[in-house]
């Protein structure tokens, strides 16, 4: 992250007006905007902020900690996180006390690891939408098991949260639309889907959140 190229405050507020409108102008006034903040350094924590982002995505537990503890306490204050990424559970520990939603639910022993280390905690089943092993998230088949074990150990299923196939928009117009009939079918208020270059398809099919980072923050650099 040092190496990093940063954009100003200035230039990421700008970055936000104009994503702000174009979510508008898909009539998704209704549609939150996760900040994803991953792989870049704290500075766009701090942006994302003065951008009046309050939701920020964040991928991988190291080093969400290490920027966490970069930040100021009132500029902590001002973020809700998002864990977005694949998460060991091993790893639940070290950051239960920083995140607020976990977005990537998808197994059963990821349930019962939240459950012990952040009781009552907002959380979202991850759906793989692309049918790839290498992609995060269960089978669809199996993500209402997931939602009534989640149920059961006192955390707050809020939503489904997937990441689009490649291909054409048919194809990803399909996939959404399948999670937003899961969320719909399990009465889960939110549908994480969407990020900068398919958010049209995803508002669409029924998006109530999006996941933004090239849009506000530019390319991220190679990890």
């Amino acid at each position: 992250m040092n190496s990093e190229r940063r954009l100003s405050s200035e230039q990421v507020v700008d970055r936000a007006g104009v994503l702000r409108e174009r979510v508008r102008s898909l009539g998704g006034d209704d549609v939150d905007i996760v900040a994803v903040t991953k792989g870049f350094g704290p500075w766009a924590l701090r942006a994302a902020s003065k951008s009046g982002f309050e939701m920020v995505g964040e991928n991988y537990a190291q080093e969400l900690e290490s920027k966490w503890a970069q930040l100021k306490d009132e500029e902590r204050d001002c973020l809700e996180v998002h864990f977005i990424g694949g998460m060991q559970t091993n790893k639940v520990r070290r950051i239960a006390p920083v995140v607020a939603v976990w977005q990537t639910l998808d197994r059963q022993s990821l349930v019962n690891e939240i459950a012990k280390r952040a009781p009552t905690s907002s959380v979202m089943i991850q759906i793989n939408l692309t049918h790839s092993e290498t992609q995060g998230g269960c089978q669809i088949s199996k993500a209402g098991d997931i939602v009534a074990m989640a149920r059961s150990k006192g955390l707050k299923v809020i939503g489904a949260m997937g990441i689009g196939p490649q291909g054409d928009d048919q194809i990803i117009r399909a996939a959404y639309r399948s999670l937003v009939l899961f969320a719909d079918d399990n009465a889960l208020q939110h549908r994480s889907i969407g990020m900068t270059n398919d958010l049209e398809i995803a508002i669409e099919c029924g998006s109530t959140m999006v996941r933004i980072g090239t849009a506000l923050f530019g390319e991220r650099p190679a990890r």
